[in-house]
């Protein structure tokens, strides 16, 4: 089987590394890429938004399955496209990937079909949206619409930051048409954990848990970002919780979505606070998750084709996927700035001494091949990600690979995984934001 992988991020580089080991693929392709996924795939210079280039492409190499990375383009609607053209592709079609590309949907879904989530209303007025704050007092989060590269969800613990932020979504647009309508709702307390399932619209089929850490700086402190590192399994999300998110969360998501007339096929990611042994949802994800799919696919024991294959063409029948009794932890160093303006061009070295320590990953979101190396090239760069038998022992293993990595503009949170050591009694690596330097 010829199989193409749509994307250019950590995740895809980890969804290629799993691929790649699948006996059933002949030859591996990604578009468009980067210099990490290239020992994997054979790189193709296509744009992710760029559908009907996919889509030449994929007819011309009779490519078996397509796997749509990134939710942007199936918010074009590649899905839809490649489906109308009869080849099999693995992600939501445009309808029902707006699930994520629409706050303001997916919450009035929740609300039509009772889906625990956090009380809320929406707004495409600002003076209104300002009224409403004062009316309900903070502590808010205030969401744009559209997508916003995992940035457009802000915690405001006073009026004065609410209308601040109203403002510059609204106003200023700093998320562009993103920012037309904005979603206002109840500060929720308590754990946030990952959760991912794959679906063909009617069987649906739980993943690993995972938690994810969006905050810049230790201690969740600092502006949110794509998600500075992420661990699997997540012990705040327990056998039994899991058979309740399952119950309560992600079934009665697919059947709604399917109500609604827009069949969800693919993985359905779903951002929980879990609070007194209970779930609720923050927002979906049409996709896997950037950095959550580094654990898992490191955890993953099972071949990961016949689940993605079976999703995007006669519907599932794996009953179970097998993983792996251990952990996964992957710390993300990123860009000097970020999530803000930083530089580009660095030259990394170091990295061959990671690919050469067993159970370690240097999974490559930002990178570009330049100098006659590696260089940075996006706000998160790496994504160091590593498998131990224990979650201390994946945590302690992953730390001694990112120092091994040296780099004069990147940075890294010292404190991934520490939520979970509460939950095992045990203690972690603690400190705030350390730069890495050559």
């Amino acid at each position: 089987m010829k199989v193409l992988v749509v994307g250019s991020g950590g995740r895809e580089h980890a969804l290629c590394w799993k691929i790649r080991q699948s006996p059933l693929v002949k030859t591996l392709y990604c578009a468009p890429g980067n210099p990490g996924i290239s020992k994997h795939a054979e790189c193709v210079d296509i744009k992710v938004s760029d559908i009907e280039g996919l889509l030449r492409f994929a007819r011309a190499e009779e490519i078996g399955l397509t796997v749509v990375g990134p939710e942007f383009p199936l918010s074009l609607g590649i899905a839809d496209r490649f489906a109308e053209e009869g080849l099999a592709v693995f992600g939501p079609t445009r309808a029902a990937s707006e699930i994520e590309t629409s706050k303001v949907f997916s919450k009035n879904l929740m609300r039509k079909y009772g889906i625990p989530t956090a009380f809320f209303s929406a707004f495409a007025d600002f003076e209104e949206a300002v009224e409403w704050v004062k009316e309900v007092k903070p502590p808010l989060v205030i969401k744009a619409d559209g997508l916003a590269s995992g940035k457009g969800v802000f915690i405001c613990r006073t009026e004065t930051e609410a209308v601040e932020v109203l403002d510059d979504i609204m106003r200023r647009k700093i998320f562009g048409d993103s920012g037309d309508r904005v979603v206002i709702e109840e500060f929720l307390s308590g754990e946030e954990a990952s959760f991912f399932a794959v679906t063909d619209g009617t069987n649906v089929l739980p993943l690993e848990s995972c938690q994810d850490h969006k905050a810049l700086l230790d201690g969740d402190q600092g502006p949110n970002t794509g998600g500075m590192g992420a661990y699997s399994p997540a012990p705040v999300i327990t056998p039994e919780l899991t058979q309740e998110i399952m119950r309560l969360i992600i079934i009665p998501t697919v059947k709604a979505l399917k109500e609604e007339g827009r069949e969800y096929k693919g993985v359905l990611y779903a951002g929980l606070m879990i609070e007194g042994g209970q779930a609720r949802v923050l927002e979906y994800n049409c996709r896997f998750g950037d950095p959550e799919t580094q654990p898992l696919m490191m955890r993953m024991n099972s071949d990961i084709v016949p689940v993605l294959s079976a999703v995007a063409g006669k519907g599932l029948s794996v009953e179970k996927v097998e993983w792996k009794d251990a952990a996964s932890v992957c710390v993300v160093l990123a860009s000097k700035g970020y999530p803000g303006d930083y530089k580009r061009g660095a030259p990394i070295t170091g990295l061959d001494i990671v690919e050469g320590m067993e159970n370690v990953v240097a999974f490559h979101s930002g990178t570009s091949a330049g100098n006659g190396g590696i260089v940075t090239d996006g706000g998160r760069v790496l994504g160091i990600t590593a498998l131990g038998g224990t979650i201390p022992e994946a945590i302690n293993l992953a730390y001694q690979a990112v120092g091994k990595v040296n780099c004069d503009s990147l940075c890294y949170r010292t404190d991934i995984g520490k939520k979970a050591l509460r939950h095992v009694l045990l203690t972690g690596p603690q400190g705030s934001l350390k730069n890495k330097e050559s």
